[in-house]
């Protein structure tokens, strides 16, 4: 008699972590490029032509992102919309908050690129 491994005695709770993302392939690369790539020039056109002015759209945005988030850390598998939907909205919000720092902060570009990944460094090293 043989015994058969069903996927229910396959789940750790490492493995339900990566069934939260997708697969990472050409395609993954591609498609990521391109969601930056939307994303930036969206958060570009919103703050050229809603009429709220920098700080706001950002701050509007912020909002979308935390509950974009909410709503990606809330589910149980990979959800392709909401993954990539995650992906546009911190692009859209990243660039934001960094047209506010260079343009109207002056802050240099490679300072806050610097201080950021320190940041980034820091958070995946808790992780």
């Amino acid at each position: 008699m043989t015994t058969t491994t069903t996927p229910e005695n396959l789940r750790t709770p490492a493995r339900e972590l990566l069934n939260k993302v997708p697969e990472v392939t050409i395609w993954f690369w591609v498609i990521k490029i391109l969601c930056i790539t939307v994303g930036e020039s969206f958060a570009d056109w919103i703050n050229m032509n809603l009429g709220v002015g920098l700080i706001n759209t950002a701050l509007i945005f912020t909002v979308v992102l935390a509950s974009v988030l909410g709503w990606q850390l809330s589910t149980k598998r990979h959800i392709p919309f909401v993954y990539w939907l995650t992906v546009v909205v911190v692009s859209m919000t990243g660039t934001l908050y960094t047209d506010i720092l260079t343009d109207s902060q002056g802050v240099p570009l490679a300072l806050s690129s610097s201080v950021l990944a320190g940041v980034l460094a820091v958070v995946f090293g808790i992780w």
